[in-house]
């Protein structure tokens, strides 16, 4: 069984302009972090020209679907019918983006499916991870 689920989704970039773009971006949840989402944007739609990627907490998505969840530099909320608003807060700027609902949910469910929710810290090895914090120490 893979460890990993990846999920591309149009993502609309809400820009100044009246126009808005869409890029194909993508979620990302591994088993192995499994309190984590991450979203990457492809390298043309970022100003930096280069793959942006933006780590965040699994329940925040979740929860973001329903009403505004966040406070620090991702927060989400649901928008209108179908959509979800998903702000990324950066010293240069913020960038908005809306993504169907539906899309954020059927990843939501194959997560769960991977590793359901209240059951992530079975995922963990503290152990290890603390074995190798203290490798490092030295």
């Amino acid at each position: 069984m893979s460890t990993v689920i990846e999920q591309t989704v149009e993502a609309r970039l809400v820009a100044a302009a009246p126009r808005m773009h869409s890029v194909a971006a993508t979620l990302h949840y591994d088993r192995r972090d499994p309190f984590a989402v991450r979203m990457t944007f492809p390298a043309p739609a970022t100003l930096e020209g280069v793959e942006v990627c933006w780590t965040f907490a699994r329940d925040l998505l979740t929860a973001g679907l329903h009403e505004p969840e966040g406070h620090g530099d991702v927060r989400v909320r649901p928008y209108g019918y179908g959509r979800t608003v998903l702000e990324f807060h950066a010293p240069e700027g913020t960038a908005v983006v809306h993504v169907h609902s539906a899309e954020i949910r059927r990843f939501l469910q194959a997560t769960s499916e991977l590793v359901a929710v209240g059951l992530e810290h079975l995922q963990l090895d503290l152990d290890h991870d603390l074995a190798e914090l203290m490798r490092d120490a030295y």
